[in-house]
């Protein structure tokens, strides 16, 4: 479909075909970001990868992030960092288990992605206290629904010219994500000075490599580019790994087949009541299946990130002008019923060869082409992580006597697909 928001033509495709069209065939001339003001704070998009026009920039950090920092072989170097923070998170849990007390997933699932993610990139904690997780996620929460907020400078862009912010969107995202850099750069000098200290860096962690990169070619990556990197794999990293996780918890509960096939997977393969390591991953298929089944129906970027047309282009007879933007709405894809089956119903497909890398355009939760997400290896590791012990460590049970029929499944739309109301469950340490 076509619409038109002001002065800008919006086109919207919603099935597989046409996205192959959007994402692969064309991808050379659809490969430019529509790029919302609220972006713009902090000249974010001149530095971050996912905004960056096709140029030898982005073609640079694409190479860095694909060779150095999201390869199988970088990742599974700092394999026992994640596997460490696993273990204190289901410590946690099994304290809250002791004394009865209801888990709020959601926040929980932040916790776990941010300190994993922390740990992968900082070999440290990013967060420790409940509070700081709740300041932390509330930043990101904020980043994310100013991003996906309506904003009438986008519609007229000639507005971008008199500075003019009229609902203060711009205004606010600055700060948020102003917060979020400064501890960034605080980390960053922390380390310079570590590293004039002893001369050397021990730790095989992301900053490590990408000060390497800088110092040894400050063309390819500078320090303002390594701040926006970590930028974007916080605030998108974070909130969608969360968010699939509460959604596919939500999704178990519901359905205690499902719940209950994926229990016996984990106790035959790895044995019950152990937390899944990475190496146990190909070994899952079921565990797979439920993680694909959440992104069908509850995709974590339900439009992916705008793309624009840098020229015109024909598609199926169709022109898409020249500085349009074109939305991939992969939520609808997930739920047409000429595609799949019981549409509306959570149920993992075994059999199936479709997986989320691109190449099956019924399922594209991380995008397809060059704008691929370059996260996609380190996401996958920590969503099965965290999913696969939450089922093999505990058995759930909700609060206040509340029943499986009065739990709200609501979407929230923004620019990520949150749950209206979170989910609060109590665990029990399985035997």
């Amino acid at each position: 479909m076509s619409l038109k928001f002001g002065q800008v033509t919006t086109i919207v495709v919603s099935s597989p075909n046409m996205a192959k069209e959007i994402l692969q065939t064309h991808d050379q001339l659809l490969s430019d970001r529509a790029i919302p003001n609220s972006i713009e704070v902090h000249d974010h998009h001149k530095h971050s990868m996912t905004f960056l026009p096709i140029s030898p920039l982005w073609r640079e950090l694409k190479k860095i992030c694909n060779n150095q920092l999201f390869s199988n072989k970088t990742l599974d170097e700092t394999r026992k960092l994640r596997q460490q923070k696993l273990e204190e998170i289901l410590n946690d849990i099994h304290q809250s288990s002791l004394n009865n007390e209801a888990v709020d997933i959601g926040k929980l699932a932040f916790k776990t992605s941010i300190n994993l993610l922390s740990n992968t990139i900082f070999s440290l904690d990013l967060v420790h206290s409940n509070d700081a997780v709740g300041d932390f996620k509330e930043l990101v929460m904020n980043i994310m629904k100013e991003s996906g907020n309506p904003n009438i400078v986008d519609f007229f862009p000639v507005m971008k010219i008199f500075n003019l912010d009229i609902q203060g969107i711009y205004s606010r995202n600055a700060v948020y994500a102003g917060k979020i850099i400064d501890i960034f750069k605080d980390l960053i000098d922390q380390r310079l000075k570590l590293r004039e200290v002893q001369g050397f860096d021990s730790n095989s962690d992301m900053l490590n490599t990408l000060l390497n990169i800088a110092q040894n070619n400050s063309k390819e990556m500078n320090r303002n580019q390594i701040q926006h990197l970590f930028l974007t794999l916080f605030v998108a990293g974070t909130e969608t790994i969360s968010s699939t996780i509460e959604w596919a918890m939500a999704e178990l509960l519901k359905n205690e087949e499902v719940m209950s096939k994926a229990k016996q997977e984990l106790e035959q393969i790895i044995g019950k009541n152990k937390l899944v390591e990475e190496s146990d991953i190909t070994r899952l298929p079921y565990l797979q299946a439920i993680i694909k089944e959440t992104f069908r129906l509850h995709p974590p970027v339900p439009f992916l990130i705008p793309r624009k047309s840098n020229e015109n282009v024909e598609i199926c007879g169709y022109t898409i002008p020249k500085g349009a933007h074109v939305l991939v709405n992969v939520w609808a894809i997930g739920r047409n019923s000429s595609i799949w089956e019981n549409v509306n119903l959570f149920s993992p497909f075994l059999t199936s060869e479709i997986d989320v890398k691109g190449h099956n355009f019924e399922l594209t939760p991380f995008g397809a082409g060059k704008r691929i997400c370059p996260a996609l290896p380190i996401a996958m590791r920590m969503l099965y992580l965290i999913l696969g012990s939450l089922i093999n460590c505990f058995n759930w049970k909700f609060e206040n006597g509340m029943k499986i029929d009065d739990m709200n499944m609501e979407d929230n739309f923004g620019i990520t697909l949150t749950k209206v109301q979170p989910l609060r469950v109590i665990p029990e340490k399985t035997m």
